[in-house]
Order: C-alpha cells, then structure tokens, then sequence
C-alpha cells in the first residue's frame, strides 16, 4: 500500500494491540487458576504443561496483536514483509522455548518417579532440551528464508572432527546414557565399587556420577570408569536387605536358653529401632565350635542399607545387657602354653627347645650352673 495512514488506521491499529495485551492478562489470570488446581493433582506433568504456556500464551496473544495491527496499517510491501518475518520469528521462539521446558520438565517428572528421589537424572533432561532448541533454531532459519542443507552438512564433517578429539567426554555421555537405559543404577540408589567407593547415586550427568558417601562428601566418578568397574547395587532389585551378626557363647552355655533369649532381644530392637523390619522373620543358625566359643550367625532384615547401622549398635548393646543379666558368658579368645622342663633333661625334646602344645619353639641354651631354671625367652 502506498496511502498514508489515516487516524482510523492508527486507531484499528491500537485497538489490535490493545486486544492482544487484555488476551495475554486474561491468559495469565486463566493460567494462574490452572496452576493452583494443577498443585492438587498427584502427577507433575500438568505442573509443567502449565508453567511452559505461562510463557508461550501470553506472548502469542502480544504477538498476534502485533501481526494485526500490522495487517491494518498500509505498510509497503518491503514493510510488512519484514514485520510478518519479525513476528513469526518471534512465535517460533516463544513456541520452542516452551516445548523445551515442557519435554525437559516431562522427562524430569518421569525419571523422579521411577527412581523415588528428589534428585533428577540431569543427562536426559539437557539431552532433550538441547535436541529441542536445536530444532527450533533450524526452523527459525529455515522461515527466514536461510537454507540449512549446508549448515548440516558442516555439522556432520565437524562432528566427526569432534568426535575424534572428544573420545573421552563422548565415552563418558554414552556410558551415562547405557547406565540409565539399562536401570543398573539411578538416583537415590546405594552403590559400592570394587576400587572402594560407596555411597547414595545423587545424579548422573553428561560426563560423571555424583555419589555421596556416608561422611557426606561428594564423590565424583566418570560415567566411563562406573560402567567398567565391578559395582553392587544395595537398592536392587529390591531397598529391603538382610544382615548378619555373628555372637559367641561359652561351651558351658545352655543353647536352647541362648536362643531364646536372643530372639526375645531380637523382637525387642525389631519393634523399637527405626529401620527394622518387624514383619521380616528372623533367625539364628549356630554353625562353628571355635578355640573358646560355640560361634552362630543372627539374621536380621532392614529396611534400606544405611538402617544396618544404627540396628546393629543397638542389637549389640541390648544382647550383652541381656546376656550379663542371665549369666550367658562371652568368652575371649585365650591360649594355654605349657613348658615341660622335665622333658627337657630326660631327653625328650632336643637340648634348647620348650614344648608348646605339639609346636617345638627355639630356646634359649640354659646355663649349666642353673639347670633348675628357664631364662626368658625371645620369641622372634
């Protein structure tokens, strides 16, 4: 067009514009009261839907006011090209921005509830969310009339460059990548490697694992080394585990009156202590004569690993309460050592030599002025 715009050009203009700020305040207030009834509802995926078109209604409603006023004015062609480039850029922006936020909040809300912590798998989510810009991008470019066929094709000869000089960081992400599809371990689980790490999974990113030991240091572990090094993982396939804790009586102890007083014990720490598990069935299995006691193993359940500890001190404490108040005895190890000196002069053993058990032990050579006596020994 090329008349001059006119009052009623301007006024219908404004009106456009008027119109798309009153749609987004009223979108924003529509928005609002779906965030509230969204907070109600046990699944997260809404929370996000709704927090990502806070973003992306609102700015349409202004931009499509925009596009109108701009259809109203007699702009020349040159004009309004550029004015309807502006503001499908702007759409798309707005659009990708928000599928971002949607994708990434989804994948987010999925792996929380299929791990059961707080922390989040932060390699998927970045994973999702760049692949979503990057797609937005690429449609930007192509709708300002820029052909991204050659983009492309520089991407895959530098990618391959990438690659080669990345071969480390790229073996980290896949590693990352393997461990999470194959669920071997996700956050929140417990882990121990065979080089001695142990602690709670706290993320898996791009390139490590953050793992968090019981003093409450941060472990950092490359995603390549976790995938190659013997693990175990307390948390699979199932939180709840066993113990074992092994006591010793004396032989003299009454056996059937040691296992009943145990259990009793047993019942008492099982229903007191945070942790224990009431319902898991335990039991007691004597299994060694040893030098100076009847050895037996206790099996007790727990509900997660790090619970072992405290039932195991107060197990330990409450059993030797108990066993000082009924008289059970818990011997120490001890060894008796007999010296034969009569054996030494009648030629039994070789001259120098004291008999311990079946075992002969060098010995000092006894002074001939003094054949009644030993001297101290040395026992190198």
């Amino acid at each position: 067009m090329n008349r001059t715009p006119t009052l009623d050009d301007f006024m219908l203009a404004g009106i456009a514009l008027a119109s798309g700020l009153l749609a987004a305040f009223l979108l924003r207030i529509l928005l609002r009261w779906l965030g509230k009834h969204a907070d109600r509802t046990r699944w997260s995926g809404d929370d996000v839907m709704v927090d990502a078109l806070r973003t992306v209604l609102p700015w349409s409603a202004i931009t499509g006011g925009a596009a109108i006023a701009g259809a109203v004015l007699p702009l020349t062609h040159t004009v309004q090209h550029q004015v309807n480039q502006t503001l499908k850029v702007l759409i798309i922006l707005a659009v990708t921005v928000a599928a971002a936020r949607v994708i990434a909040g989804l994948v987010r809300a999925v792996t929380n509830s299929r791990s059961g912590v707080a922390g989040s798998a932060t390699i998927f989510v970045n994973i999702t969310r760049i692949l979503v810009l990057a797609i937005g991008f690429l449609v930007m470019l192509q709708t300002l009339g820029i052909s991204i066929a050659p983009m492309l094709t520089a991407l895959g000869v530098g990618g391959l460059a990438v690659a080669l000089a990345l071969q480390d960081t790229l073996a980290n992400l896949f590693a990352g990548i393997h461990i999470l599809a194959s669920k071997t371990v996700q956050p929140g689980d417990y882990i121990k490697l065979s080089s001695g790490e142990e602690g709670y999974v706290e993320d898996i990113n791009w390139r490590q694992t953050t793992v968090r030991a019981l003093s409450n240091n941060l472990v950092v572990i490359p995603n390549g080394q976790l995938a190659k090094t013997n693990m175990t993982n307390f948390m699979r396939p199932e939180q709840e585990l066993t113990i074992l804790v092994q006591v010793g009586v004396g032989y003299d102890s009454d056996l059937e009156h040691v296992e009943e007083v145990t259990m009793e014990v047993i019942a008492e720490v099982m229903t007191d202590i945070t942790g224990a598990l009431p319902e898991h069935e335990p039991a007691i299995r004597f299994h060694t004569f040893g030098d100076s006691r009847i050895g037996f193993t206790v099996i007790l359940g727990v509900g997660e690993f790090s619970d072992q500890f405290r039932i195991k001190h107060e197990f330990i404490k409450r059993l030797h309460k108990r066993y000082r108040a009924e008289g059970i005895r818990i011997p120490a190890p001890t060894r008796t050592v007999a010296l034969h000196q009569g054996a030494l002069h009648q030629g039994a053993l070789p001259q120098g030599t004291i008999a311990q058990g079946a075992v002969a032990i060098p010995q000092q050579r006894i002074p001939e002025d003094e054949p009644g006596e030993v001297p101290s020994t040395r026992l190198d």
